[in-house]
């Protein structure tokens, strides 16, 4: 079955944002892709702080609706790859969002690492100033195999994705909005890094380009197979990574390194494995 990455590049204009947004589902329907990931910030990047606490939406908002609305319309799963959800009047939980083609919420993740980060060359972001971290690992079931969830930073965390893993992960779904200076260094190679380490498919949405004066997303959607190949990746611009997922293969590439029966947890021990509910 066919799954695919977006990659956009996501303003302020909610309206532009959305219309952006129900192409690329168009397009993927049509396309018969049965999975589609949007990016991190695939509703809303504004310029400050203060843009961000304005924009804030509950989970069961109007517009938020009007997505679920897009995976209804046209049929297929959809990933909101990172929501700024409300949490209080002063701060949000970045979340991403898996919905089935009935346009119904079948899971909710709230990211776990926060990017509070000064970079070389680049702006100083500290998204801990208007937003606080999720607790929970989440993995859940798909027509296409067993889902992970997470958003952008928490790529980093190679933690985190084994303990995906070890919940029965399948696919992980990393929606992004990196960088432009982090994204030219670090982007593939950690994709390819965590697809070869926990064996899955890997698939990455990618916010893209110039969103305002003060920020800028390297791009490179991609899809990663489970022995570290890149399948399929975008171009410039707004576009899909498209590519099929082969369970078959997954388990194949399993057996013939299986890197998970060989883990020495008796001498570096072990990761806390806990099921979401």
């Amino acid at each position: 079955m066919k799954i695919a990455a977006a990659q956009m590049m996501a303003t302020s204009d909610i309206e532009q944002n959305f219309a952006t947004c129900k192409a690329l589902v168009e397009k993927a329907s049509q396309q018969g892709v049965r999975l589609l990931s949007l990016p991190e910030c695939f509703a809303f990047i504004g310029e400050k702080k203060e843009d961000l606490l304005s924009f804030m939406r509950p989970i069961d908002s109007p517009l938020v609706k009007r997505y679920c609305g897009l995976a209804k319309e046209y049929g297929l799963w959809l990933s909101l790859g990172g929501l700024q959800e409300k949490a209080t009047n002063t701060c949000s939980q970045n979340a991403h969002l898996l919905i089935d083609e009935k346009g119904e919420i079948r899971k909710i993740y709230r990211k776990l690492h926060l990017f509070d980060v000064d970079i070389p060359g680049g702006p100083r972001l500290m998204e801990s100033d208007s937003a606080k971290g999720g607790d929970a690992v989440v993995v859940t079931d798909s027509p296409l195999g067993k889902l992970g969830l997470c958003i952008c930073y928490d790529l980093r965390f190679a933690e985190q994705f084994l303990v995906s893993r070890m919940l029965g992960a399948e696919i992980i779904l990393v929606p992004a909005a990196f960088t432009a200076t982090t994204g030219k260094a670090h982007w593939e190679v950690l994709l390819r890094a965590r697809a070869i380490e926990t064996q899955c498919y890997i698939v990455a949405a990618a916010q893209v380009g110039n969103h305002n004066a003060k920020r800028k997303s390297h791009g490179d959607a991609m899809v990663v197979d489970p022995w570290g190949q890149v399948i399929s990746r975008c171009g410039e611009g707004s576009g899909l990574a498209i590519a099929e997922i082969d369970l078959e293969y997954l388990r194949e590439v399993r057996t013939r390194m299986p890197v998970m029966e060989h883990r020495r947890s008796d001498v570096y021990g072990t990761l806390k494995v806990e099921r979401s509910n």
